[in-house]
């Protein structure tokens, strides 16, 4: 390019506007300014919920339930003791005997069981009459 053409572009250029003196339009655009900074300012705020505050209400969540199932895993493991410990009672031919005896009645060829009842703790039902009430005869006229 010769400097002509160089003097030729830079003298097509727009010339600068000056700014409006119109109020109207300067509060206008003064507004539009305020409420893109509202809401840039509110996307941040949202943004930072969702990188902080939801996950770390997920973390507390998680270690809640994490609590609930430790205290289930010791209650079953508890269960389980005693059931092991059942079991190796049961092992024994004593035991075995002593349970049948008791729960289920059972007996030897040739034992003869006996069951005691015990007393009814219930009051008896009162006596009734048999006989029909008596009626009063009625008054001669």
């Amino acid at each position: 390019m010769t400097d002509r053409q160089h003097a030729g572009k830079a003298g097509k250029r727009r010339p600068r506007r000056s700014p409006t003196r119109n109020p109207a339009a300067t509060d206008l655009r003064h507004r539009r300014r305020v409420l893109v900074r509202v809401l840039i300012g509110a996307i941040s705020v949202v943004a930072l919920l969702f990188v902080f505050v939801f996950p770390a209400r997920t973390l507390l969540a998680q270690r809640q339930q994490t609590e609930k199932q430790k205290k289930t895993l010791e209650l079953l493991h508890e269960q389980s003791r005693k059931l092991a410990e059942e079991s190796k009672r049961l092992q024994n031919n004593a035991e075995v005997e002593r349970m049948a005896r008791e729960q289920y009645g059972f007996v030897y060829p040739g034992e003869k069981p006996y069951v005691v009842v015990p007393p009814s703790t219930t009051s008896p039902p009162a006596p009734t009459s048999s006989t029909p009430a008596t009626t009063r005869p009625a008054p001669k006229r």
